[in-house]
């Protein structure tokens, strides 16, 4: 009986993919790693398969770009400058391909079935883009399905997501991250210093990767301030500093904003600042709050994340954090193309911008 890729692996102690990334040379591997392949393939006298490795090899002209919401700015402008990079045209390896847009909708299920889609098509890249759900299952499930895109060849990137640990030696996947953290917390400095104290938080969904790295930097934010669990206690009964109790979780769109909003001074009527999950949550933060009658930054100053096209022409102009989303999905585009060489570690992160407007403004006392 023929000695196969598994057999292998079985004797060298490693799994399959390793084996094939030592005998395809195009991935790194530790040095004990590829000794103990080279050993077993010896040892088992495996021959490979020319063809089928030929085969496995070959890859489409195809780059799938997963996106949460194909119709959100946020997206679409990433999409759009990963499309530039991907479609540039050009002669060798390195040339144009076709970028496939796959909008999940948000749905764990879909980007996985996307990505096994992709893997079909021996998809010559694979760029997920936008937070991850934070899910122990899932997270498994997705790194499985780009250990073996890497594995086969398929550049992976991945753009606005934290990096993945992957149980073997890193197949190659390339991280281009966003500073949520350090963004979240300067923009709550920014009220901090301007007099605010009582500052709700209008976050995204609970299992995002994004909304958790935000809301870190926020309470750090606070904390530093000595505004942590547990200060004062409010009339109410509970903790007047209680960050949980001014903070509420929603969408990542405008409608989520509006009834959060309202929550929100449900909760606390004397709030006097509220920083919004993105810019289009604010927007309907601050619709809310005219609707009740309240002048922004006058009674409540509200703050957006992102610095997305429209918030400058917001009214008042929206103070919020800059991502520079079209350079950061330019970087990804030339990282999956070959371009661009991955940075060290496999990840980079991306600086964010703090932009002061018109929607902020030191607190009044409110009778």
């Amino acid at each position: 009986m023929a000695v196969t890729l598994a057999d292998v692996a079985a004797r060298a102690g490693v799994s399959s993919a390793t084996v094939s990334r030592v005998l395809n040379g195009n991935y790194p591997v530790a040095g004990s790693t590829r000794e103990r392949v080279q050993r077993a393939v010896e040892e088992l006298d495996y021959v490979v398969n020319g063809q089928a490795r030929a085969l496995a090899a070959a890859t489409s002209d195809l780059v799938g770009v997963l996106v949460n919401d194909v119709a959100d700015p946020f997206f679409g402008l990433i999409a759009s400058a990963l499309q530039s990079e991907i479609g540039a045209g050009g002669s060798g390896p390195a040339g144009g391909k076709l970028a496939v847009v796959c909008n999940t909708g948000g749905s764990p299920e879909a980007e996985l079935t996307y990505l096994t889609l992709l893997e079909r098509q021996r998809a010559a890249g694979v760029v997920l883009t936008g937070g991850a759900v934070e899910d122990e299952a899932h997270t498994a499930a997705v790194t499985a399905r780009l250990a073996r895109l890497a594995a086969s060849g398929t550049a992976v990137v991945l753009c606005g997501r934290p990096p993945l640990t992957f149980p073997d030696e890193s197949p190659g996947v390339t991280t281009v991250a966003f500073d949520n953290r350090g963004g979240a917390r300067r923009l709550t400095e920014h009220l901090l210093s301007l007099g605010h104290r009582k500052i709700g938080c209008v976050t995204g969904p609970l299992e995002r990767s994004t909304t958790r790295h935000r809301l870190e930097g926020h309470r750090a934010a606070l904390a530093a301030y000595g505004l942590g669990p547990r200060t004062a206690a409010g009339a109410d009964g509970t903790a007047g500093g209680d960050a949980s109790r001014l903070t509420v979780h929603g969408g990542y769109d405008r409608a989520s904003g509006y009834d959060a909003a309202l929550e929100l001074l449900r909760r606390e009527p004397d709030v006097t600042a509220i920083v919004a999950a993105n810019d289009t949550v604010a927007l309907g933060v601050c619709a809310a709050l005219r609707d009740r009658g309240l002048n922004i930054p006058g009674d409540i100053s509200v703050a957006g994340f992102d610095d997305l096209p429209f918030s400058v022409d917001a009214s008042p102009a929206l103070t919020t954090v800059r991502i520079p989303l079209q350079e950061a999905g330019a970087r990804a585009g030339r990282l999956v193309m070959g371009r661009q060489s991955s940075p060290p570690g496999g990840v980079a992160t991306i600086a964010t911008e703090l932009m002061v407007r018109a929607s902020t403004a030191p607190p009044k006392t409110r009778s």
